[in-house]
């Protein structure tokens, strides 16, 4: 379960969520959550996912999609049914357990609507326990849900729903098997929703054989052009690393993105930054899952300045407010260039995208612009310069509380404790991340040693608990 203590900033103008046929429960919900109007692919697949139609929906990441195919899902669930009624497949474990939260939140005009998240990564006997409970709303990826109906804990004679998220890259992960193996097992008379940012071929003949006579809402591959800001800078092998620090110095985003071709490079950049005084972590295949959930937690609350990833490990990751994105190195495939720099410049807000490029980069740079349809914008290093000189630092500081689901701990409980019990403003924290064993809280970094003292003198639901500050 997420949980922000600040007020949830307003969507762009558009249609309001009123002007759907949703329950009054579930509009008060979405007033509360900050859902007011609805952005372009909500506005566009929700009346006809709401009048029982399949669905096919292009959406970049950050569009709104979650909440387009989830309110739709969700409208069709019998909270007295504790079959699973709706299934949500998603490319990665990180998608998922984002899925996942979001529905959480939007299911709570029910009190008793119980989703579930069945990812690789974590054990299975939990799973399996928690699925003989019953649960409502399955996400998961394709390999551990295929898993789950081979074992026959998972079963879906009850479904109602079953989204496809993010398609594309879940073919292009190799799992077009598993999706159709999982569709098999669902009823014929459903409804499938499938969201996918490209349409390669594979996509026509995946809607072709799960989906009956659905209805196409394509909206703009990319982007808005006026909502990312891309430069482009040539520079020499040797000072592609350093000219990273300048960009950051020099622009001070809060929160920065930064893209390797390889491990070895993400290695290299992520101590480069951190030998500087930056909040900088590193994201690649040779991180553990525990590790891994950290650094997504602590970027995602904005602990950590600049998180420097690869493509792979990057995959799925949908964070908020992120203010920048840097190509460290070129990508010689448009497509992943398109990817990385939509993470910024989200649902109407603003963001830079800067691409470093040495002189053998410029035949992959004019593949971009070639597939892209534009002229790449050429600044020269020199006009960076450092507009502040004290260090860019994260704006909050993140704690480990021992506890989580398992100890029936929610994101209220832990708001609560710092609010009502220790006297802290609503305003100093931010996320709340509570996942099976552990609960993450941001704090402002002014207070994050006095709310550390504190917390673990204090009590969370009665009970005294061991909290850690996560470094940066």
């Amino acid at each position: 379960m997420t949980m922000t203590a600040s007020t949830a900033t307003p969507s762009p103008k558009g249609p309001v969520f009123s002007s759907l046929p949703l329950s009054p429960a579930s509009l008060h919900n979405l007033e509360q959550l900050g859902y007011r109007a609805m952005t372009p692919i909500q506005a566009a697949s929700l009346p006809l996912a709401l009048a029982g139609h399949d669905v096919i929906g292009q959406a970049q990441t950050g569009s709104g999609k979650t909440a387009a195919f989830a309110l739709a899902a969700l409208a069709r669930i019998d909270p007295a049914d504790f079959s699973v009624q709706a299934l949500v497949l998603c490319p990665t474990r990180e998608l998922a357990e984002q899925v996942a939260l979001e529905i959480r939140r939007l299911a709570r005009a029910e009190d008793n609507i119980k989703v579930l998240a069945l990812c690789g990564g974590a054990q299975v006997r939990p799973q399996i326990a928690s699925l003989a409970h019953g649960a409502h709303v399955v996400v998961g990826t394709p390999g551990r849900v295929t898993d789950h109906l081979e074992r026959g804990s998972l079963r879906l004679g009850g479904l109602k729903t079953l989204v496809l998220d993010e398609a594309d890259r879940m073919l292009e992960m190799g799992f077009s098997d598993a999706i159709t193996a999982v569709a098999k097992q669902c009823p014929k008379e459903r409804q499938t929703l499938l969201f996918s940012a490209t349409f390669p071929p594979g996509i026509a003949k995946i809607s072709q054989a799960l989906m009956r006579e659905p209805r196409e809402v394509m909206l703009p591959a990319g982007p808005a052009a006026t909502a990312i800001k891309q430069r482009f800078y040539e520079v020499y092998e040797d000072e592609r690393l350093h000219a990273v620090s300048l960009l950051l110095n020099h622009f001070r985003p809060v929160s920065t993105l930064a893209f390797c071709n390889t491990k070895q490079q993400c290695r290299e950049l992520t101590q480069v930054l951190r030998a500087q005084g930056f909040a900088a972590l590193e994201l690649h295949g040779d991180l553990d899952q525990r590790e891994r959930d950290q650094v997504l937690v602590r970027f995602a609350n904005r602990s950590c300045s600049v998180l420097v990833a690869t493509d792979i490990a990057a995959r799925g990751l949908d964070i908020t407010q992120l203010e920048a994105v840097i190509n460290v190195d070129v990508t010689p495939d448009p497509a992943t260039h398109t990817h990385r720099i939509g993470r910024t410049g989200r649902a109407d807000g603003e963001g830079w995208a800067f691409t470093l490029a040495s002189v053998n980069d410029m035949g992959s740079v004019g593949r971009i612009e070639q597939a892209l349809g534009f002229n790449s914008a050429w600044q020269p290093l020199v006009e960076l310069t450092a507009s502040n000189p004290a260090p860019l630092r994260p704006p909050m500081c993140t704690l480990q509380i021992l506890g989580g689901r398992k100890e029936k701990i929610r994101a209220g409980d832990v708001l609560g404790a710092l609010t009502k019990d220790l006297g802290f403003a609503a305003m100093q924290v931010g996320k709340i991340n509570v996942n099976e064993f552990s609960t993450y809280v941001a704090v402002q970094a002014g207070i994050a040693s006095q709310v550390l003292h504190r917390l673990s003198a204090g009590k969370i639901k009665g009970k005294t608990v061991k909290v850690h500050l996560l470094p940066v």
